[in-house]
């Protein structure tokens, strides 16, 4: 059985039946969308949505970060006054 990684759920005939009425209910939270009683899709709100991409960038860049500060045989000194 695969687990269901979200607080609320609804079947695909909810989800039908009224969006709207689910993305209210479930306050800003994930939704799994069951099919059969298993994860078919999660429904996730705009906002919530956003805040996942900007959180997933923000550690891409920091993972992108460490690796440039590891080699610091690469690094090139600059002089803030010539800038």
């Amino acid at each position: 059985m695969r687990q269901v990684l979200a607080d609320c759920s609804a079947s695909i005939s909810e989800l039908k039946k009224n969006p709207t009425a689910l993305l209210n209910e479930a306050d800003g939270s994930a939704i799994a969308i069951l099919n059969h009683n298993k994860p078919a899709a999660y429904l996730v709100p705009a906002e919530t949505y956003e805040n996942l991409m900007e959180m997933l960038d923000d550690y891409e860049l920091g993972k992108l970060v460490e690796a440039r500060r590891s080699d610091l045989s690469e690094a090139v000194e600059v002089n803030l006054d010539e800038l």
